[in-house]
């Protein structure tokens, strides 16, 4: 049976959707269309490749994730030259090992640009900084004159994983500028929208699979430090579009996968954390597709 699929953002903790894809293979279930933002991109981005759960998760059992932190090289000391790379280059990290990793494994599937997919097959979310609004890909990519046929799939997830002052932006050169393009996690974490409308007959059974409690009990935040209510603030930022938008009647068709404990950027997690989250993430899905009625 074909459904169509969104999977959410939320970094390092994306281990898990591995673990809900595998449960949904297992059950026989098919994606037609598929939409994702940040980790979420990445994987949906692989699954509309045509990987099975099981190779994606020996293409990441493979991935040294640690080389996704590649640091600029400087003669600087430590802590300045990173200070210095945030204000110049807006990003502690370059990002590009992730974008060159993304195109080898795509490729290997035969997928470089979105006219490689059937249309409408992979959507990703970012978020254009600079005109101040969400960047539907490949959806949108015509407003800034760019063919969408043309476009690097995996420089659209990479987009979409650009969480902010952690990687570089990407800078998308139009006829109008520079514009600075950032996590589609600022705007809409999970896009679910995209496929469920309210009053829009659905084409087929939309799920959706998020990393985090149910909108109804989600987290208290503590706020005693600065830092603290930076992360709050990015927190509700992320989850403000979504939640207004996803009622009672959408959650009946969400897979929801706390990750309570672990952070978005804990690129150092273990190999036995990581099986921790895939087997959560598989588990929870499990249980969740015995009641789904779709």
């Amino acid at each position: 049976m074909y459904i169509d699929g969104v999977f959410s953002g939320g970094g390092i903790k994306g281990f898990a959707l591995i673990g809900a894809y595998e449960a949904i293979e297992a059950r026989g279930l098919q994606f037609k269309r598929l939409a994702g933002t940040s980790a979420g991109s990445i994987v949906a981005g692989l699954i509309a490749a045509g990987y099975t759960s099981q190779e994606v998760y020996q293409l990441l059992d493979e991935l040294d994730v640690k080389k996704l932190l590649d640091e600029r090289k400087s003669w600087l000391p430590g802590p300045l030259a990173k200070w210095l790379h945030l204000y110049w280059k807006l990003g502690l990290y370059k990002g590009k090992y992730l974008e060159i990793w993304l195109e080898e494994k795509l490729r290997i599937k035969g997928i470089r640009t979105f006219k490689d997919l059937p249309p409408q097959t992979l959507r990703i979310i970012a978020s254009d900084l600079s005109n101040g609004k969400m960047l539907v890909l490949p959806d949108d990519l015509e407003k800034y004159g760019i063919p969408w046929w043309s476009f690097s799939v995996a420089k659209a997830i990479r987009m979409s994983c650009s969480l902010p002052f952690f990687f570089e932006p990407i800078k998308l050169y139009t006829g109008d500028g520079t514009n600075i393009i950032v996590d589609g996690g600022v705007l809409s974490n999970f896009p679910m929208w995209l496929f469920d409308k309210e009053n829009v007959k659905k084409v087929r059974p939309v799920l959706g699979i998020k990393l985090s409690e149910s909108f109804q009990d989600h987290e208290r935040h503590q706020i005693n430090n600065g830092i603290q209510m930076f992360e709050a603030i990015f927190e509700t930022m992320k989850d403000a579009h979504d939640a207004r938008y996803i009622s009672r009647k959408h959650e009946k068709n969400i897979i929801f996968i706390p990750t309570k404990g672990v952070l978005t950027t804990e690129f150092n997690l273990s190999e036995k954390d990581k099986l921790a989250l895939i087997q959560l993430g598989k588990d929870r899905a499990a249980e969740f597709l015995k009641r789904w009625a779709y």
